[in-house]
């Protein structure tokens, strides 16, 4: 007779199942019996499966027909690194899932009266990115009808056919989001094309976000470890801000992205073999900047192999620009959206954290390199 255990790992594996000399009507059989009697799944990440029953807690049955074939069980959430392990280390010893133009969302009606004609990068609301595992923002800002809107350009401008709204729309849903979240900490990093006078100060004003502002004289000037997030939490410093225009940091107290902040390629380019800046950076290795960030996503959003692009090939990505940028693990990767990526980041924090290729690996209290099997 099978052992339950022999049973349990053969259901998330139907050739074992059938080396083991399982028939089809057995299989029924047992099948029914095990599943009025237990109350989680036992298949592991990519195992096999029939239903999200079948997988592990954190674990949902999916698919994603250009990865893999049928259905396997893969990360269903991103995974909070700070509950799970801790939240005493610097800021950059830790990873952030970040979304390329959040505010892009597929269904967004128009705040002009005319209809949008451009791409769409999210398929979720900003609070539903946020809620989900997102911690960082991705924004373009422009001015536009005498205030900052979120924007695609056209021609380098914001125009009625290209805008998606009120830029105090979204930080509102930021402010909401820290409000109800104490201990969680969010960045906006702002591709900035606003020119009229404090304009992003008076919108930050307005949204209730300086509230939460980390302040630039706090931040490392020469590669240095950022503050521990435990103290960014405790002084309530948990919003980041950068900006691409460098006057804004002495004018608006709006720290220069590129002060403290290497990134690759971004689209198409950034998807090629090899992993080297975007002209506004500088290389990759340069250690006088303390955070690291990482594009993965194609020019043109397509949906469909979105699934493949956040799994596996974003996972190789990874491990080809930590080699580029001298070691270093990425703090931000950068997606639009699709699957697969909550799998990407749980193993770029185990790397971080702990030397493992699973932030779930890791083992509490215990030296680099100890990972659970």
């Amino acid at each position: 007779m099978k052992t339950l255990h022999h049973f349990l790992v053969a259901t998330c594996n139907m050739k074992t199942l059938q080396n083991l000399g399982f028939t089809q009507q057995n299989l029924v059989l047992l099948v029914t019996v095990f599943a009025a009697v237990l109350s989680i799944g036992q298949c592991k990440l990519l195992d096999e499966c029939s239903t999200d029953a079948d997988c592990e807690t954190g674990l949902l049955c999916g698919s994603c027909p250009q990865g893999f074939s049928g259905t396997r069980c893969i990360r269903s959430a991103i995974t909070d690194q700070f509950k799970l392990l801790n939240n005493s280390l610097p800021f950059n010893k830790y990873a952030f899932l970040t979304t390329h133009n959040a505010f892009a969302i597929d269904g967004e009606p128009s705040h002009t009266g005319i209809p949008r004609v451009t791409f769409n990068n999210q398929e979720e609301t900003v609070t539903q990115q946020l809620s989900g595992g997102v911690r960082a923002l991705m924004l373009d800002t422009y001015d536009f009808k005498d205030d900052v809107w979120l924007c695609h350009s056209f021609k380098g401008e914001c125009h009625d056919f290209t805008a998606f709204g009120p830029a105090i729309d979204t930080l509102k849903e930021v402010e909401a989001f820290l409000s109800a979240n104490p201990s969680e900490i969010v960045t906006l990093i702002l591709e900035d094309y606003v020119e009229a006078p404090n304009g992003l100060t008076k919108v930050f004003d307005a949204s209730g976000l300086k509230n939460y502002w980390f302040p630039v004289t706090s931040m490392p000037k020469t590669g240095q470890d950022w503050p521990l997030v435990s103290d960014m939490v405790a002084k309530n410093q948990r919003l980041l801000v950068f900006t691409s225009k460098k006057a804004k940091e002495q004018s608006e107290g709006i720290a220069y992205q590129w002060n403290y902040m290497v990134e690759n390629q971004y689209g198409d380019d950034g998807m090629k073999d090899g992993c080297s800046n975007r002209g506004e950076s500088s290389t990759l290795d340069d250690k006088t900047k303390s955070l690291v960030l990482v594009n993965y996503f194609a020019s043109v959003p397509i949906k469909k192999g979105s699934c493949v692009d956040n799994s596996g090939n974003l996972i190789n990505m990874l491990y080809t620009c930590h080699g580029a940028a001298g070691n270093r693990w990425a703090n931000f990767v950068a997606r639009s959206d699709g699957g697969g990526s909550f799998r990407a980041l749980d193993n770029l924090n185990g790397e971080l954290l702990c030397g493992c290729n699973d932030v779930h690996a890791c083992v509490p209290g215990s030296p680099p390199g100890s990972c659970k099997p």
